[in-house]
């Protein structure tokens, strides 16, 4: 399973990263879209997740991570979609009006032929 989710992060990871280094705008937001799954998904595997574990500690029960799950994932996960998403559409209006001014969606400013 950990093999799965290593080339998972890593096919996710390496789209990323070739879409950002594409010209086109479309390309880059997905590239960073999805980066941003790469990213979260590493942090869940990093964060000793378990299954059928509260989060919070309850009386009775010791303290160690046999008995609970990290909630610090969670959360910084659930930050990085809102702030991801926030991100996201900031550089889709910065982009647009990059476009309105240049007339042109490539990063180098070159328009592109018309058949």
């Amino acid at each position: 399973m950990e093999a799965l989710l290593a080339i998972v992060i890593g096919v996710l990871g390496g789209s990323g990263i070739w879409l950002v280094l594409r010209p086109r705008t479309f390309q880059v937001v997905m590239g960073l879209t999805l980066l941003s799954y790469a990213v979260n998904l590493f942090i869940f595997c990093v964060g000793s997740l378990a299954i059928d574990k509260p989060p919070l500690v309850r009386a009775g029960v010791a303290t160690t991570l046999e008995n609970y799950t990290d909630p610090m994932p969670q959360a910084l996960v659930l930050t990085a979609i809102v702030i991801g998403f926030a991100t996201t559409a900031l550089f889709l209006v910065v982009l647009l009006a990059s476009r309105g001014l240049s007339g042109t969606d490539h990063v180098d400013g070159t328009r592109e032929e018309e058949p």
